[in-house]
């Protein structure tokens, strides 16, 4: 493990999607809720549908486990039917919001600028934005010693200052591993991930890139997890289904903590 990778905290993200009833997330919460490690050792959140938020912040007020919000609109208030405000989840305890998924893009219509506005609204409420890239980076394979910038990094990061980065996580979801159960390899994860540290890179600074983290999402499970997690410039994962079995969950937190013990045991995470 890199000296960078070492110091910046793992991060674990379940995006549950539209999936779960209320009596559902609550069990769900009640399962885990003190069995995850503490924020210094492995971070941990669960982003769910706007309707059970305010229920999950109280259900986890003594559990480490992060609120995190699926969407949010770019207004702080307005007329604007059916959207979430981020002064709002801001207001009820949320910490993070999912800002660019591939599914917000592809059947709402989200593009490069709105979630650069999204962006800059969660953070201007204090909200932690953790970006979707979704990109194909293969097409920048050729241009690797010229340190290139993918187009959706910097897109969504325009107007981010070097102060508001450090609350920034990015996300990498190739488009054709989501809900496939076909995960990109190891390598193909980190060649994505150590692209989008080059364009933090040139956007701020060589040290400030070393501080963002970028988790790997895209058909993750325990089984695969281990793997991606070594790798130096990937700092954790956003996971859809396997996240939704609180076990599996557990097991993906305790690889985070150690992904180079290959046994272990998710009551001592």
């Amino acid at each position: 493990m890199s000296q960078h990778k070492a110091a910046r905290v793992p991060f674990v993200v379940a995006n549950w999607k539209i999936n779960k009833l209320h009596a559902d997330v609550m069990a769900f919460l009640n399962e885990v809720n003190d069995k995850v490690p503490d924020q210094k050792v492995v971070e941990t959140g669960i982003a769910a549908q706007d309707l059970f938020l305010a229920d999950m912040v109280r259900a986890t007020e003594k559990s480490p486990i992060h609120v995190v919000a699926e969407n949010v609109h770019w207004e702080d208030c307005g007329a604007y039917t059916g959207e979430t405000s981020p002064k709002a989840l801001k207001d009820i305890g949320a910490k993070y919001v999912l800002i660019g998924h591939f599914e917000r893009r592809k059947f709402f219509n989200e593009t490069d600028s709105t979630v650069n506005l999204k962006v800059t609204a969660a953070l201007r409420n204090g909200l932690r934005p953790i970006i979707d890239v979704d990109e194909d980076m293969s097409t920048y394979a050729q241009f690797m010693d010229a340190e290139p910038s993918v187009a959706q990094v910097a897109a969504a990061l325009a107007g981010v200052s070097v102060d508001q980065i450090r609350n920034v996580t990015l996300a990498y979801e190739p488009t054709w591993a989501i809900g496939s159960g076909e995960a990109a390899s190891a390598d193909q994860a980190q060649k994505a991930a150590h692209l989008i540290r080059q364009t933090l890179a040139k956007l701020y600074s060589p040290v400030i890139a070393e501080q963002v983290r970028i988790l790997y999402g895209g058909s993750v499970t325990p089984a695969n997890a281990r793997e991606i997690m070594l790798q130096d410039d990937i700092d954790g994962v956003l996971v859809g289904t396997a996240a939704l079995d609180p076990q599996k969950f557990l097991e993906l937190v305790a690889i985070a903590h150690n992904p180079t013990i290959p046994d272990f045991d998710t009551e001592e995470v």
